[in-house]
């Protein structure tokens, strides 16, 4: 919905607006009913100036026009017309209609539409001829009086006026009233103004004052400038700053506190970060020596016991085969074969325990000939056929992080023909010298993963924690029915301290 054209108007806009609109309501109706009256007053003087000199000369004429003496009557209208100045023109008409006497007056520039008229009637007078001192008289009006006759109209007396002077003078007391009227609309709006101001001046600065706290410039001073609502919310204003500059202090002191405390704690787990780390490798270096030492004795105690067996199971052969035939003696032959087998058995399977708990391949042929060797194992007893490439020298690595490497690798691959259900992968070893970084990289098209849902199983914690414990990184991209790819990079020289 839009909004009404005032709704945009500043508070100070509509106090003048409500102020100024009846002043000016009332100054356009004064200033009408003044012209107005002016107006009516000059219509009205002149009606009735017109019928009066219309009446009058009318009655005076009367002896003229029936005598013909015109150049009188003339000369007394040319005087009334010269010195009136609202009489436009005269004129005088006979009987027939025809103009007699017809003066204008030099000084009136318009004249009325219609002209005022009064007729000249002949008048009778009665004369006694014979009065008592035998003188003639005229007959009083106390005198009997003749029967009534009509009195004969002889003319017309026309009186054409002009409302120019009057018109001019009524306007000089117009402009003089309309100079007053004015100089009061001229001092309401004055007024109006200084009201508004005394309202807008106030507002402005609360409103300044309001935009600099929500700046965050909360110690804001506004002094009380004024009285009423508005000094009211100037001192609300006051008030309401002062409270959020100690509101703001006091968080500020709080946030410093809870800060120190975040970094002490931030300090605290960084250290037990570190710790936890320099543990795994403890852990990792224990177990690698457990394997270690639990490989020595299988390849040196059970094998060793175990190729005993297998030659005394051979000797039992040999004497069987000196003693006299017999179904025992056969049954005697075959025991020592199954024991000769299941010695051999179980020499490959101590012989393959070992090479798990300590690669010895990889103290002989090193990081890329021991990764090689087990992705040949692992391709001729799966399913799934593996690809392996290198770059860089791997002689340099130690002998913590080649085992780290080892074992990570190792982990992948046995994810993935446990679980991806791939028909190839690859391994790929990378030696960068530029940043001191081994990166290795697993790829296959198995099944994968939603890396967002899957919870993460204890071989990927297992290999999360080997590459963290060495200030690696490790990183997994996969989707569903698309294979993973499993990251990892491992610096040369890991942090023993980390701060």
């Amino acid at each position: 919905m839009k909004l009404r054209f005032w709704q945009s108007w500043s508070i100070g806009t509509r106090m003048v607006f409500i102020t100024m609109l009846p002043v000016a309501f009332l100054f356009s109706s004064f200033v009408w009913y003044s012209w107005y009256s002016h107006r009516a007053q000059v219509a009205e003087e002149l009606s009735e100036r017109g019928r009066i000199l219309a009446r009058a000369l009318a009655e005076t004429s009367e002896y003229n026009v029936i005598s013909g003496n015109l150049s009188d009557l003339r000369l007394t209208i040319n005087g009334l017309v010269q010195s009136d100045k609202s009489i436009y023109r005269i004129d005088v008409v006979d009987a027939a209609q025809k103009v007699a006497i017809s003066v204008a007056s030099q000084f009136a520039a318009g004249a009325e539409r219609h002209y005022y008229e009064a007729p000249i009637k002949k008048q009778v007078l009665w004369v006694n001829l014979f009065s008592d001192n035998g003188a003639p008289h005229v007959s009083s009006p106390s005198d009997s009086k003749p029967p009534t006759q009509p009195a004969e109209v002889v003319g017309w007396v026309r009186v054409t006026m002009s409302p120019t002077n009057m018109m001019d003078q009524q306007a000089r007391r117009f402009q003089v009233e309309l100079a007053m009227a004015a100089l009061a609309l001229a001092v309401s709006g004055a007024l109006a103004w200084f009201l508004a101001r005394s309202l807008t001046v106030p507002l402005r600065g609360s409103i300044g004052a309001l935009r600099q706290i929500r700046g965050g410039h909360y110690r804001v001073q506004l002094p009380v400038t004024t009285g009423g609502e508005i000094g009211e919310l100037q001192a609300s204003i006051a008030e309401m700053s002062l409270a959020l500059d100690q509101s703001k202090q006091h968080l500020e002191n709080k946030v410093a506190e809870r800060t120190r405390d975040l970094v002490e704690s931030r300090n605290e787990a960084l250290k037990a970060d570190a710790d936890k780390r320099k543990l795994i490798q403890k852990v990792h270096s224990l177990l690698e020596d457990e394997r270690k030492s639990i490989a020595i004795e299988i390849h040196d105690e059970l094998n060793a016991s175990l190729i005993a067996a297998r030659l005394e199971s051979q000797s039992i052969l040999h004497l069987a085969g000196k003693a006299a035939g017999g179904p025992e003696i056969e049954q005697i032959k075959q025991k020592s074969q199954a024991i000769t087998k299941l010695t051999l058995d179980l020499y490959a399977s101590g012989r393959r325990l070992v090479r798990r708990l300590r690669p010895e391949v990889l103290e002989m042929l090193g990081l890329h000939g021991a990764v090689e060797e087990m992705m040949r194992h692992y391709d001729s007893g799966t399913g799934c056929r593996f690809a392996f490439h290198s770059e860089g020298d791997f002689s340099q690595l130690g002998h913590e992080l080649a085992i780290s490497a080892y074992r990570i690798i190792q982990e992948a691959l046995s994810n993935v023909i446990k679980h991806a259900g791939a028909t190839h992968a690859q391994v790929a070893l990378t030696l960068s010298a530029g940043d001191d970084t081994l990166h290795i990289e697993v790829a296959d098209d198995g099944a994968g993963f939603d890396v967002r849902t899957a919870s993460a199983g204890i071989g990927i914690i297992g290999m999360r924690e080997r590459v963290h414990a060495l200030g690696g990184s490790i990183s997994f991209s996969a989707d569903p029915d698309s294979g993973t790819v499993v990251a990892i990079a491992l610096p040369l020289h890991p942090p023993t301290t980390v701060s």
